[in-house]
């Protein structure tokens, strides 16, 4: 199975912008930089304004000098390359037309306490091989789990469709859709809870219709398997330094440590008014913040507020997940050579992944080369109680790996951060699209209602891209070809009346 061409550029109209043409794209993480990188490559003179001092977002990183006087890179957090992200490998590719700097993680081990560990990435790559590979293989979906499941909700798995599941499951959470599956505990865990908190929320705040898109997205509907990738150095050096170079040499001005405080409109465009007091006018604007970020904005704008009350609307009733905690570790001794360089933990209550870097990262594994130590990093998802979560999670971790519970910490960084969006029950359709009714307001961002199917850094990337595209055809410039998985379940289509009559009235109770 190849890639789904999904939105088809227009070969008759011109590739570049006409000269004179300029968009300023606020906010410079993946959803950002996409849209940036797209509009100065055609020609339109791009300002980004980051308000952090680095590119990059919830991808970015920084500067770091460890007790000892190592220089390192301190990251948000560890992120999956995954190999069905066509816009955002595409975007990396004018860095890298090879992605060389990306390598191959090995396994997608969920490990647990209760349970033995459950390798995903031991199935085949594309479906419908891999689901039956699932059944056939796996060692915590049992025969009694497919006999005693629900068929109905089983069914909606299988069946995911783009306009219907929202219909049919957006009100019920996923942690109600999961308990309603009536498969056993582990299966629940190892399987399915250990995925839903990977989108950084809680299952029972979030939609079931969102679920099962992402389970269509990775899983069931991906012909690019469950594997991943990730770079081989730090982001700072990878990602971000080279692709402000690529956007400088195409003419973009980029501006950080500078915030957008709110915009009004200016006759057939918009003033910005950013932190410093200036004030920059421009026709074309993207908005690529975060949910907080874009709330705060369109909150101080009144004026924007009247001329477009659905957007309003729609971010004003923008939510984001609970905290996530990120640690990096940095140990006097190694753990266990048998651990995998990245583990999802199912059954704790704080910890929810471990990446040992110093096998995944070239800085990382320099300092372990010369100190005979290790680099951890620890997440923890929608959590509750973020200031004690670190030390919850070092307890944890040192029951799955009990080599780490004497071992020294030489250094740590630890990093609290609520920029994740929610997609609780019922909030289906209720989001900002790419195109507003601000007219020249764009918005980008893992949040936004994309016209197609996919999740975290590519549907960033996805409306960062179409974001551009709209720009394009406003100036009469020819848009991009967007790429994608299939759109349908595997068995998508089948009658729907029994499963409308099984999972209706409880979605909506």
């Amino acid at each position: 199975m190849r890639p789904r061409l999904l939105v088809a550029a227009d070969p008759t109209l011109p590739r570049q912008a006409p000269p004179g043409s300029e968009a300023v794209v606020v906010g410079a993480g993946v959803a950002g930089v996409s849209a940036a990188t797209i509009l100065a490559e055609r020609g339109v003179a791009v300002t980004l304004v980051e308000a952090a001092a680095t590119l990059g977002g919830r991808l970015g990183a920084w500067p770091h000098t460890l007790p000892d006087g190592t220089e390192q890179v301190v990251e948000h957090g560890f992120h999956a390359f995954f190999r069905h992200y066509y816009t955002w490998r595409d975007v990396l590719r004018r860095i890298d037309p090879g992605l060389g700097f990306l390598r191959p993680v090995k396994g997608y081990p969920v490990i647990s306490r209760r349970f033995p560990p459950e390798d995903l990435g031991r199935l085949p790559a594309a479906p419908p091989l891999n689901l039956l590979a699932l059944f056939a293989r796996s060692s915590s979906l049992t025969v009694a789990d497919l006999l005693g499941a629900d068929v109905a909700l089983g069914t909606e798995l299988l069946t995911f469709d783009r306009a219907r599941t929202p219909e049919v499951l957006d009100t019920m959470s996923a942690g109600d859709f999961l308990a309603g599956l009536r498969v056993s505990d582990r299966a629940r865990e190892m399987l399915f809870e250990a995925f839903a908190r990977s989108f950084f929320c809680d299952p029972d705040g979030l939609s079931a219709a969102e679920l099962v898109a992402m389970f269509h997205f990775y899983f069931l509907g991906n012909p690019a398997g469950i594997g991943f990738d990730a770079p081989r150095t730090d982001h700072l050096h990878a990602i971000w330094a080279p692709l402000a170079e690529y956007l400088r040499a195409r003419g973009a001005t980029i501006r950080t440590g500078c915030a957008l405080r709110s915009l009004r409109p200016d006759g057939p465009g918009w003033a910005l008014t950013l932190d410093d007091g200036a004030t920059r006018t421009t026709r074309h604007v993207v908005l690529a913040l975060d949910p907080g970020g874009l709330r705060a904005v369109v909150g101080a704008s009144p004026e924007l507020t009247g001329v477009a009350p659905r957007l309003a609307a729609q971010t004003a009733g923008l939510t984001t997940a609970p905290p996530f905690v990120v640690s990096r570790v940095w140990l006097a001794a190694d753990v266990d050579p048998g651990r995998a360089v990245f583990n999802a933990v199912s059954g704790e209550p704080t910890l929810d992944s471990v990446t040992v870097y110093s096998r995944l990262e070239e800085p990382s594994a320099q300092w372990a080369r010369e100190t005979g130590g290790c680099v951890l990093e620890l997440h923890s998802y929608a959590c509750t109680e973020p200031d004690a979560a670190v030390e919850r999670m070092l307890g944890e971790l040192a029951a799955l790996w009990p080599e780490t519970a004497g071992t020294a910490q030489v250094h740590r960084v630890d990093r609290v951060d609520a920029t994740a969006p929610a997609f609780p029950p019922g909030s289906a359709g209720a989001r900002p699209g790419v195109r507003t009714d601000a007219r020249g307001v764009r918005v980008a961002g893992d949040f936004v209602e994309a016209p197609l199917v996919c999740g975290l850094m590519e549907r960033a990337a996805v409306t960062g891209v179409l974001a551009a595209a709209d720009v394009l055809a406003e100036l009469g410039t020819q848009g991009v070809d967007v790429y994608g998985v299939p759109q349908r379940g595997l068995l998508a289509g089948l009658p729907a009346r029994a499963r409308h009559r099984a999972v209706g009235p409880r979605a909506a109770t």
